[in-house]
């Protein structure tokens, strides 16, 4: 038997659908750095939780993105990869310059842009999510760049929004199937 065929025969299947895990772990992600740029939290560990939650948030799309590329779904590995890497590097950076940040967001922008327009005909959810996604690295880079505090804010809630629709579809995904029905509508 040559190696390809027994490598063949002991391939093991990738297993289930890891998008659930990649939407819950960036609608969370984002929620967090969405609610914690408005301001609406405060307080000594704030800036401890927040960079947690991205270095976690980034860590768990990340495996899930190489578990979605190993599955053979090109789109959201490289979409959940891609992002988890943003918010890895996003966590550990803090403290560069604003013009560091704000180029790192603009950068980060275009890829989500990217990601907006190859999944616009996959349906709302990924155009909310990854509209949303765009339009608020767009406005962060340039409130960023322009030290304008309540444009950081407008981009922190529309973050916000942008994780509560990733949320959402994730919960969808995962209430639906699990009960055999559409529990929540997706609609």
């Amino acid at each position: 038997m040559s190696n390809e065929a027994a490598g063949a025969q002991n391939a093991r299947p990738a297993g289930a659908d890891a998008g659930p895990l990649g939407y819950l772990a960036l609608g969370l992600t984002l929620l967090a750095y969405g609610l914690l740029g408005t301001g609406l939290l405060g307080g000594t560990g704030v800036a401890d939780a927040a960079s947690l939650a991205h270095l976690l948030g980034g860590l768990a799309l990340f495996i899930a993105g190489l578990w979605q590329l190993r599955s053979g779904d090109g789109f959201t590995g490289t979409a959940f990869t891609s992002l988890g890497v943003f918010w890895a590097v996003w966590s550990a950076a803090s403290g560069g310059s604003k013009n560091a940040a704000g180029l790192f967001l603009l950068v980060w922008a275009l890829l989500a842009l990217t990601l907006a327009v190859a999944s616009w005909q996959s349906g709302l959810f990924s155009r909310l999510v990854y509209g949303l996604l765009t339009l608020s690295l767009l406005l962060n880079a340039t409130a960023t760049l322009a030290s304008n505090g309540g444009l950081a804010k407008t981009a922190a809630w529309i973050a916000a929004a942008s994780g509560l629709f990733a949320w959402y579809w994730a919960a969808t995904s995962l209430t639906n199937s699990e009960w055999g029905r559409a529990v929540l509508p997706v609609k």
